[in-house]
């Protein structure tokens, strides 16, 4: 069957169009995105701004159309952090509803770990033995970890790329000048990155024992655009190799990595491999997060994985769909 997937994330809306059924890997049918940047279109409150709202509502009736006219038989629409976290989510869920047909599921930050973990494990298999997943997103970091299918501890923290961007750098060299805050006036001082190191690793060291105790996983992987970000700027093979070729991330490279991209203006970081334009004041808070993860976990290295949170929410949806005709 052919299913369209709608994910609005914190930094961008994507429709993915796949041809999938029960036992194969989903295939990539057709792709549409668009920089929404929700977890900065937040204003004092926390209430995602008209401006979001209209961008959310015009990009979510253009992607049913283009689901339409690609012929998919069902679209599975869902909002993560961003929406879930703002004041007004009810009413920004209606309003999309309303003027676009789109009724969006919002997942939890632990469905969004076990969804991610699922699409972890079917790529990886049965030989990943126990498993340790790290995704940052736009707006939070979710970690899993486990033996089976579903993870046994799974959870979801506020250090998403772009909402860190947002709360320490909106005036510093990689952010919005509009708004005083962390940084301003160019790169920040050896004490203000300290103190948010320190805030994101007692963040992250809080419920670092649900995934300690079992023992140190025997696959450690990560996902997403920040990971697949750091890990070609640290020299993993670009996208065009294919998804098929292995890319490692590791915690040396990224620690010697990071003072230099705290000196890089937005264009230097454009300019590097695997940066988006939209997406560089989201880099240096993106790369201290992932370094945290790394050191508090003790993972000298993370494997790369090229499937995520919309794969998790396709297999998942097969699954159910394999089990309601297994029972008729």
């Amino acid at each position: 069957m052919r299913l369209g997937v709608l994910d609005i994330g914190s930094n961008t809306g994507h429709l993915l169009v796949v041809d999938a059924h029960g036992g194969a890997a989903p295939l990539p049918a057709s792709s549409h995105k668009q920089p929404l940047r929700l977890a900065e279109h937040l204003d004092e409150d926390g209430a995602v701004t008209p401006a979001g709202v209209a961008a959310l509502t015009d990009f979510c009736a253009s992607a049913t159309r283009i689901a339409e006219d690609k012929g998919c038989e069902e679209m599975l629409g869902f909002a993560t952090s961003a929406v879930r976290d703002a004041v007004n989510s009810d009413a920004v869920l209606a309003h999309v509803e309303e003027h676009s047909g789109v009724s969006l599921e919002v997942l939890s930050g632990e469905d969004e770990a076990r969804l991610t973990f699922l699409a972890v494990r079917r790529w990886f298999g049965w030989s990943a033995g126990r498993l340790a997943v790290f995704d940052i997103g736009g707006g939070s970091l979710e970690i899993a970890g486990g033996t089976d299918e579903g993870p046994d501890v799974a959870w979801s923290l506020p250090l998403g790329a772009a909402r860190m961007a947002k709360a320490w750098f909106r005036d510093g060299p990689w952010g919005p000048s509009s708004t005083p805050g962390f940084g301003r006036g160019g790169t920040p001082s050896e004490d203000e990155v300290r103190e948010l190191r320190k805030q994101v690793r007692a963040e992250i060291a809080r419920d670092a024992g649900h995934l300690l105790r079992p023992g140190v996983p025997d696959t450690a992987a990560a996902t997403s655009k920040t990971f697949r970000s750091l890990a070609r700027i640290c020299g993993a093979a670009p996208s065009g190799e294919g998804p098929l070729v292995p890319r490692v991330l590791e915690l040396e490279t990224l620690s010697g990595w990071i003072p230099k991209l705290m000196e890089m203006s937005p264009d230097e970081l454009a300019d590097l491999p695997g940066v988006s334009p939209s997406r560089t004041h989201q880099i240096v808070p993106g790369a201290l997060v992932a370094e945290a993860c790394m050191d508090i976990f003790d993972l000298p290295a993370l494997e790369i994985c090229p499937w995520a949170l919309r794969e998790g929410v396709i297999l998942a949806r097969l699954d159910q769909i394999s089990i309601v005709a297994g029972r008729g």
